[in-house]
């Protein structure tokens, strides 16, 4: 059983990472292009700048989630490295159940806040797209921080993903 979990919680890394790498090349390319259209021809893309901030923001909360799958999120520990084993892994398990509870919660509201009519009838001034589009990258990493954040919680401590696991 704990195989398939964490089969399915590394398949959900690499498509963050994936999803990652693609959106910086976007953002990278739509910049670039908006630096060359605009100070070489006079011809500025209009709708470059709130795409790449849409991009942005979608990138730091996919980021944030693969963080935390990769358990490279920076943490203050000092505290768990000083209560040695035993107080120190209750801690840590309790605080992961704290993190879940929190992750919960902001799934359950942002569910709820994307699901509103007068956000499903927003739409963007440049690109005329629903903005519940990206909107929704925003629920989905908060769902994808809360499994990962479940799996870090019922798999044994040792058991941590490696850079070579991807």
């Amino acid at each position: 059983m704990f195989k398939i979990i964490n089969l399915l919680d590394k398949l959900l890394g690499r498509l963050e990472y994936g999803l990652l790498v693609v959106l910086t090349a976007a953002l990278t390319l739509i910049l670039a292009a908006q630096v060359i259209l605009r100070y070489f021809f006079s011809s500025p893309l209009f709708w470059a700048e709130e795409v790449s901030v849409q991009i942005l923001i979608s990138a730091t909360f996919i980021g944030v989630s693969y963080l935390l799958f990769s358990h490279k999120l920076v943490r203050v520990d000092f505290i768990l490295e000083n209560l040695g084993k035993p107080w120190g892994a209750w801690l840590h398990k309790a605080l992961q159940l704290l993190s879940l509870l929190v992750l919960l919660v902001l799934c359950y509201f942002a569910t709820d806040w994307i699901l509103r009519p007068e956000i499903k009838a927003d739409v963007s001034p440049t690109t005329q797209l629903p903005r519940w589009y990206n909107y929704a990258v925003l629920v989905a990493s908060f769902y994808c921080m809360a499994w990962h954040q479940l799996i870090q919680l019922i798999t044994p401590n040792g058991q941590v993903h490696s850079e070579a696991a991807l």
